[in-house]
């Protein structure tokens, strides 16, 4: 069998650890995010309709750990050194979540669920690179 690899191959990097720590923890606040945002949409469609307050509470401290991510990444790269794919994928990051904002919003669940699966998919193999594949 194979291993999984993460995007492109570790990537060291010569970058300050104040940007590499920011990196990981911007990436993992937001991965923490975004799984709370699954708890609390799964308790609220189960019944209880104050989640919906709760999920949109943490939807804003979520989006924020984003740009913590994205803003990190952006110096990861430069000055930092280090490769682009981080900062291009925390603006598409940046790109799902508004268009996932919008779409709760206007009550589009039929999109605003499985979008929010991608979020989560591509949230994860983002923070698992920036522990596996940072220095």
């Amino acid at each position: 069998m194979v291993p999984m690899s993460l995007p492109s191959t570790v990537h060291r990097t010569r970058a300050p650890g104040w940007i590499v720590w920011s990196l990981r923890s911007g990436a993992t606040l937001h991965l923490l995010g975004v799984l709370g945002q699954a708890v609390l949409a799964g308790l609220f469609v189960t019944g209880d309709v104050d989640m919906l307050t709760w999920h949109r509470g943490n939807g804003g401290f979520t989006h924020a750990m984003l740009y913590v991510q994205l803003v990190s990444a952006i110096l990861l790269w430069r000055p930092g050194r280090g490769p682009l794919w981080p900062a291009l994928a925390s603006t598409a990051l940046v790109a799902a979540e508004l268009l996932q904002i919008v779409l709760g919003q206007e009550r589009v669940i039929a999109a605003h669920f499985p979008l929010g699966v991608a979020v989560f998919g591509a949230s994860a193999v983002m923070t698992a690179w920036t522990w596996r594949g940072t220095a």
